[in-house]
C-alpha cells in the first residue's frame, strides 16, 4: 500500500458508515458476496445488528452506497471537464485525475469483476457505464480521425486494464501504477497532437 491510500483509510476508519463498508468490502472478498450475511459484518465489527441496521438495512444497500460513495470523486470530474476548455492539459488533467479515482476505488472494482450477476441486478454497471460514456465525450475531439478518438478512449482503459493486469507482476504498486498512468498519457497526448496537424 502506499503513503496515499493509508491516508484515506486513516480518514475512512474514524467514520461507522464507512467502516461497515471497509469490513463488508472485506468479508466479501474473503468469502463471496452471496455467503456473507449483515450479522457477520456486524460479528467482525463487534456491533451489534442493530447498530449496524442503523446504517444500512441490506448487503445491497452497503455495496450501493459503496459504490455511490467511491465513484462521486468520478462524477465530480465529469462536471470539472465539462467546464474546462478542450486542451491536451485538460485531457491530461482528467486522465490523472481519473486514475487517482480508480486507485482509492480498487477494492470496489474488483468486488465488481468477481461479483458481476450482483452488479448487473443492482444495476451498478449501469451507471458507471453511464459515467465512462460521459468521460469520454470529454476527451474526445469528434473532428478527430477515429484512429484518434480510439486512441483518447483507450486512455481510460489501460487505466482499468492496469488496475487489473498489474496486480500479479512482479514490482512496486506505486511504480505500476506511474508506468500505466505515463502509457495513458500518452495516448492522450498522441490523439491530441495528430488532431493539431
Amino acid at each position: 500500500m502506499g503513503g496515499t491510500m493509508d491516508g484515506t483509510k486513516q480518514q475512512r476508519r474514524g467514520n461507522t458508515r464507512q467502516r461497515i463498508q471497509d469490513v463488508a468490502l472485506e468479508l466479501f472478498a474473503e468469502q463471496g458476496y452471496e455467503k456473507t450475511s449483515l450479522r457477520e459484518i456486524a460479528e467482525r465489527l463487534d456491533v451489534t445488528k442493530a447498530a449496524l441496521y442503523y446504517h444500512f438495512k441490506t448487503k445491497e444497500e452497503i455495496i450501493v452506497s459503496l459504490f455511490e460513495d467511491l465513484t462521486q470523486p468520478i462524477q465530480d470530474l465529469i462536471e470539472w471537464g465539462r467546464g474546462q476548455p478542450h486542451t491536451l492539459e485538460t485531457k491530461r488533467e482528467i486522465v490523472r485525475r481519473y486514475s487517482q479515482a480508480l486507485s482509492h476505488a480498487e477494492p470496489l472494482f474488483r468486488f465488481m469483476q468477481e461479483n458481476q450477476a450482483t452488479v448487473r441486478e443492482l444495476r451498478i454497471g449501469d451507471s458507471f457505464k453511464d459515467r465512462m460514456r460521459c468521460l469520454r465525450d470529454i476527451l474526445l475531439d469528434p473532428d478527430a480521425e477515429l484512429v484518434d478518438q480510439v486512441r483518447s478512449v483507450s486512455a481510460l482503459f489501460t487505466l482499468h486494464a492496469g488496475m487489473f493486469l498489474l496486480q500479479d507482476l512482479e514490482g512496486d504498486v506505486e511504480k505500476k501504477r506511474a508506468a500505466v498512468l505515463e502509457v495513458a498519457l500518452d495516448q492522450v497526448t498522441q490523439a491530441h497532437e495528430h488532431a493539431r496537424r
